[in-house]
């Protein structure tokens, strides 16, 4: 599976923007999708995961309420749209997908994602 992030760029704070993920190869409807963050000088984060069937989903607990991840599996694509960005919400943001994993077991570290993309920064600043 091969995955690739997209959307990210300058954004004010308060601001919103939608970052995509796009899968190619694989039964996308088998792997559940999760993004991840890592800012600088800091540990990767989890951010959010969905389900391959989209029916369940799991956030980090700095994201809850701002972030809602969504995914369309005609189009092989999972959408993270952010909203009330604060500056430290800057870093780089990485889809990845591991197959028949629970969101939460992603989200909790206690399962592996298998496949990662490259990432797209989203910077909030004034």
């Amino acid at each position: 599976v091969q995955l690739q992030a997209s959307g990210g760029g300058l954004v004010q704070p308060g601001g919103s923007v939608r970052l995509s993920c796009a899968a190619s190869g694989g039964i996308f409807s088998t792997y559940t999708v999760g993004w991840f963050r890592q800012a600088p000088g800091k540990e990767r984060e989890f951010v959010a995961a969905i389900s391959g069937s989209g029916d369940k989903v799991y956030y980090g607990d700095v994201m809850r309420g701002r972030f809602t991840i969504s995914r369309d599996n005609a189009k092989n694509m999972v959408f993270l749209p952010m909203k009330s960005l604060r500056p430290e919400d800057t870093a780089v943001y990485y889809c990845a997908a591991s197959q028949n994993l629970d969101p939460i077991a992603a989200g909790t570290g206690r399962g592996d994602m298998e496949y990662w993309g490259k990432g797209t920064l989203v910077t909030v600043s004034s």
